[in-house]
C-alpha cells in the first residue's frame, strides 16, 4: 500500500487491532506529548517506564490523562532503558521507544547480546518523509545512523528497509540507490557500490526493483528521465532513496524539511522489534507518524 500522507498512515493504524509502545526513560515532556496525541487517536496501547513521580508531573504539564496506562517505576534513566527493552524482547511489548536517556545507551542496551533485541542485522535509520506538492509518501535510508557504511554494510541497510516496506504493503518496492549520476565512474566509490548492489539484487533483494547508481532527479522525476534519455524501472517512481553515506542522507532530510516544507517520521531498523528515537525538536506530528508507522507494520503483519 502506498500512502499519500501521514493522516493516511493513522487513519489505517485506527482500522487494526492496538499493539503496545513501551517509552524507556519516559519522563520527557516532548515524549509524553506524543504519548498524548497518539492515545487521543487510539493509534496504540502504552506502557511508561522511568521515575513514576516525575511522569505524573510532566503528564500534568502537557494535559495527559495516565489512568490506564501502565506505568514501571524505575529511578535510573540506564536500568529504565534496560527494564523497557525486556519488555519488548519478551514480547510484553510491540514497539521501543526513546525517552530521556542518552542515545548511546539506548542503543547499547537494544543491542544487549543478553536480553536485548539484537539480530544478525545492523541497526539503520529509515526516514519517511511527506512532501508538500508531491504526490505520496517517500523513504530513505541512511541519513541517521551509519555514517560512511561498506558495501556489505549497504546490503543491511537496504535489506532493512526494503523488509519494512514489505511490512506495510508496498510489495514490490521501487529502490534508487543514490548518486551525483547514473554512470559507474571509479572515482566516485559510491557508484561502483550501487552498480555492485544492483548486480545482486535479484538474488539478495526478491520483491524489489533495484536501480543505480541514480541521480535524484531521476528518481522522483519521470520528466527528468525523459528528457536525459535514461531508460529506468524506476524513474519517478521510487519509493526508497538510498543515500552514499550518512552526510547525503542527512542533507537531503534536511532540504525536505527546511526549503520543501516537509514533515519527517523515522525509524531504526534491524533489531527484532520496531524502534523509534527522535530527536527532541521533533515537531509532535512527526513523533506521532513514527508511531503510526511502527504501529501499522506491526499491526498488520500479526493480522496477516
Amino acid at each position: 500500500m502506498s500512502f499519500e500522507n501521514f493522516y493516511q498512515v493513522i487513519a489505517a493504524v485506527k482500522e487494526l487491532p492496538p499493539c503496545r509502545l513501551c517509552v524507556a526513560a519516559a519522563n520527557e515532556e516532548a515524549v509524553l506529548e506524543a504519548v498524548r496525541d497518539s492515545r487521543k487517536e487510539g493509534l496504540v496501547d502504552f506502557t511508561l517506564v522511568g521515575p513514576e513521580e516525575k511522569i505524573w508531573r510532566m503528564a500534568m504539564t502537557v494535559s495527559l490523562n495516565l489512568q490506564g496506562i501502565e506505568i514501571i517505576d524505575v529511578a535510573d534513566p540506564v536500568e529504565a532503558t534496560n527494564r523497557a527493552v525486556k519488555e519488548v524482547a519478551e514480547e510484553r511489548a510491540d514497539i521501543l521507544m526513546k525517552g530521556m536517556v542518552n542515545s548511546t545507551d539506548f542503543l547499547r542496551a537494544v543491542l544487549n547480546p543478553n536480553g536485548g533485541m539484537r539480530r544478525d542485522r545492523i541497526l539503520s535509520h529509515l526516514a519517511i518523509y511527506e512532501v508538500p506538492g508531491y504526490y505520496r509518501l517517500i523513504y530513505m535510508t541512511d541519513g541517521g545512523l551509519n555514517v560512511s557504511p561498506n558495501l556489505e554494510q549497504k546490503k543491511f541497510i537496504m535489506q532493512n528497509a526494503i523488509d519494512f516496506l514489505h511490512s506495510i504493503g508496498l510489495a514490490e518496492p521501487k529502490v534508487a540507490i543514490l548518486s551525483a549520476n547514473e554512470k559507474v565512474d571509479p572515482k566516485v566509490p559510491a557508484t561502483i557500490d550501487a552498480r555492485d548492489l544492483k548486480a545482486m539484487a535479484s538474488e539478495a533483494f526478491p520483491g524489489a526493483i533495484i536501480d543505480g547508481p541514480t541521480p535524484l532527479d531521476i528518481a522522483v522525476s519521470f520528466e527528468a528521465a525523459l528528457h536525459k534519455g535514461i531508460d529506468s524501472p524506476i524513474a519517478g517512481k521510487a519509493d526508497l532513496l538510498m543515500a552514499p553515506n550518512i552526510e547525503a542522507g542527512n542533507l537531503l532530510g534536511k532540504a525536505i524539511i527546511y526549503f520543501a516544507g516537509g514533515r519527517m517520521a523515522g525509524l531504526v531498523l534491524g533489531a527484532s522489534r520496531p524502534v523509534i528515537l527522535t530527536s527532541r525538536n521533533e515537531p509532535p506530528m512527526g513523533k506521532m507518524a513514527s508511531i503510526a508507522l511502527a504501529a501499522y507494520s506491526v499491526a498488520r503483519n500479526r493480522k496477516g
